[in-house]
């Protein structure tokens, strides 16, 4: 029988979560396993991986092929690289001490890689999170002055034209005064004309 480890889906709809199983390669993906080792969540950041390490490494050593998702999990996870120093000591080539002490020292190693990333990470997105801020505050300001200028342009417009109306108001005016002024002008040397006559007389 080959046995396989792979991922068995469940979880909701558009946000799956994956059983890290050890299951016959004959049996649906979501059928029948033989045992649960691990849960895979993608959905965080990073991906949340939870594997019993020991169980892992004890059906590596017995034949069981991992397929390439589930490869990579146990590469991240250290799995892969106990398997190779277990080899390694069943050889004879190490010891079961130097085998532990680099799988430590590994560990220790790729922690430490983990965190620094995830702060990074943080950091990038807290940076992402501020110019998509400031970026909207510039869009909100530029939006702000564009309608002060629109409602200045028609309060000049309006003024303009009450201007506009005065001017013709005033200019329709001007013309009735100057005639009305302009018939005494014509009268007064008329008077004049009959006060010299009457002089004469």
């Amino acid at each position: 029988m080959a046995v396989k480890i792979r991922l068995a889906r469940r979880g909701r709809k558009k946000k799956a979560i994956y059983d890290i199983v050890i299951a016959d390669a004959r049996a649906p993906r979501d059928g029948r396993f033989i045992e649960k080792i691990g849960q895979y969540d993608p959905n965080s950041t990073p991906a949340g991986v939870m594997l019993k390490n020991d169980r892992a490494l004890h059906w590596l050593m017995v034949g069981a092929q991992p397929t390439d998702t589930t490869r990579k999990i146990l590469s991240v996870e250290g799995a892969m690289l106990q398997k190779h120093l277990q080899v390694g000591v069943v050889k004879g080539a190490i010891t079961q001490e130097v085998a532990d002490e680099r799988y430590n020292k590994w560990i220790e190693e790729k922690a430490a890689a983990r965190e620094e990333k995830i702060a990074k990470m943080s950091g990038d997105k807290d940076a992402i999170k501020k110019a998509v801020f400031e970026a909207e505050k510039k869009k909100k300001d530029g939006m702000i002055a564009a309608k002060a200028k629109v409602e200045a342009d028609l309060i000049a417009a309006a003024q303009a034209e009450e201007k506009a109306a005065a001017d013709a108001k005033a200019a329709a005016e001007a013309p009735a005064v100057i005639e009305e002024e302009a018939p005494a002008a014509t009268e007064a040397p008329s008077t004049d004309a009959t006060t010299e006559e009457e002089a004469k007389a």
